[in-house]
């Protein structure tokens, strides 16, 4: 390949497309164009008219071509990487039918809840899938559609991906990955493909479905004229079959057969996740037993109550996020949301253990324990789920690789190391799912392993912090408090 061509890495999300303009060889960051989304919807109602997607696209790129100034004729490659699970139902032009219904979209419950009952529980889901449908999942949405809307399920030509949509628009084909196509709970992570008896049970005809492709690195096509006219650039260029966002995130962090294996990443947002690449297909229902972008599995937890919870306590006692010390024995279990991981939909936030002494800063410091205890929880499961028994001192001592706006908080560093009593990475790359995609692009120019390309990228200095001594005292009393308080106080009807 010659030298300093350029692949574009689209991290279409919820609320906006960033394209990632980046260099082949190195891995070096030239620009990232972006574009906004809008999203609809009031209660539990969250939709987006896909053609935004599209458009946002253009813009996108545009904004990024500016920005660095290459040449379009230097772009060698482009993939995209998608927001998770929502569901988009094309006519037979292509065009949406009405607006995608997101991840987030949460008046699937009923029908997840049905159809969860209808296989024989969780069990059987996650034997096939390796997860159990959820109101995020698409098979939910499918089902609420088809009873809500008969006439536009009726209608559907073509049933895509957020992913699936854009990459068809790109090449001229109807593909998607086994990452992504891992999150419908219509295919199966057992046999590597859309499972007949679960089409069967939600009345999705398999004709509607895309092709899936062996990997999100795949070359599935090139960029068509009208694509390339749109987009301004050349026509011809190699199309991956990309991925969802999680799964590329993987790919960016150099996870997967390539790369890194059965090493965590907590990821601390709005919500906490906890993923890692395994060659060990997972079944446990705490968890999603996705497929990876590379042909390697992408267990990942999912916790409701991370940054924003705790900066609504922090808010409530008028304190900055950062004002915080440990808590005591003050214990404060922050699901303002309910909970997911464990499942304690109904929950709120608990809060024990107070004296005259307990200072507010210790409050906003149980707080941070609290939601930090339940996102560990979440790896331990994580790790048996792969085989691993989390307190094996090899298995104990990998770095835990910390992501996400959290990732830059000096509280919730710090209150990880703590807890974990494990070494910390915080890596020195951004825009990871852009990153991911370029590295899936990538791929699909130059026939390379996607992770390998990413792990072998110099994409910026990570910080390697050693681990401290774990606060055993802590972790026990919180732990104490949740298993106790799970039944009467929580809303589950056994211990956690």
């Amino acid at each position: 390949m010659p030298p300093h061509t350029v692949v574009i890495g689209v991290d279409s999300s919820t609320q906006s497309t960033k394209a990632a303009f980046t260099d082949t060889a190195t891995g070096r960051l030239l620009a990232v164009g972006r574009a906004p989304h809008v999203v609809t919807g009031e209660g539990g109602a969250r939709e987006s008219d896909p053609e935004v997607w599209w458009q946002a696209l253009r813009d996108a790129v545009a904004d990024g071509l500016k920005e660095s100034g290459i040449a379009p004729a230097d772009v060698v490659g482009i993939a995209v990487a998608g927001q998770q699970h929502g569901l988009v139902v094309l006519d037979a032009e292509g065009r949406p039918l009405r607006p995608a219904l997101l991840w987030n979209d949460t008046r699937s419950a009923p029908q997840a809840a049905a159809l969860t009952a209808a296989l024989g529980g969780p069990d059987a889901w996650t034997a096939r899938t390796g997860s159990v449908p959820v109101a995020a999942m698409t098979a939910s949405k499918w089902q609420w559609l088809r009873e809500n809307e008969p006439e536009t399920a009726e209608a559907a030509a073509a049933v895509r991906l957020p992913h699936d949509f854009l990459t068809e628009r790109l090449s001229g084909r109807a593909v998607t990955d086994p990452g992504d196509a891992s999150g419908t709970c219509w295919y199966s992570t057992a046999t590597g493909a859309y499972d007949p008896e679960l089409l069967e049970l939600i009345g999705l005809d398999a004709a509607l479905l895309p092709e899936v492709a062996p990997s999100g690195g795949a070359r599935v096509g090139s960029l068509t004229v009208a694509a390339a006219e749109a987009l301004g650039l050349p026509a011809g260029i190699a199309v991956a079959a990309g991925t969802g966002d999680n799964m590329s995130a993987a790919v960016g962090l150099g996870l997967g057969g390539g790369g890194l294996l059965d090493h965590p990443v907590l990821s601390l947002g709005t919500s906490g996740t906890v993923f890692a690449a395994s060659r060990t297909r997972p079944e446990s229902a705490a968890l999603s037993g996705f497929a990876a972008a590379d042909g390697t599995y992408l267990p990942l937890a999912c916790t409701l109550n991370c940054t924003l919870a705790v900066d609504k306590v922090a808010a409530l006692l008028g304190l900055d996020r950062n004002d915080a010390a440990p808590g005591g024995e003050a214990v404060l279990l922050p699901y303002l949301d309910g909970e997911r991981t464990p499942d304690l939909p109904t929950a709120a936030g608990l809060l024990t253990g107070l004296r005259h002494d307990t200072t507010p800063q210790q409050l906003l410091g149980a707080a941070y324990e609290g939601a930090v205890v339940t996102v560990l929880r979440a790896l331990d499961e994580l790790s048996r789920a792969c085989g691993l028994d989390p307190a094996d001192p090899e298995v104990a001592g990998r770095p835990l690789r910390l992501i996400g706006g959290g990732a830059q908080g000096r509280v919730w560093v710090e209150t990880v190391r703590r807890l974990s009593g494990r070494p910390v990475i915080v890596p020195g790359a951004g825009e990871l799912v852009a990153l991911g995609a370029a590295a899936l692009a990538a791929s699909a120019a130059t026939g390379a392993d996607p992770v390998a390309v990413a792990a072998g990228w110099e994409t910026g200095d990570d910080v390697l912090l050693e681990a401290v001594e774990r606060d055993v005292t802590a972790w026990d009393r919180v732990n104490s408090v949740l298993e106790r308080a799970a039944g009467p106080l929580l809303g589950a009807d056994r211990p956690v």
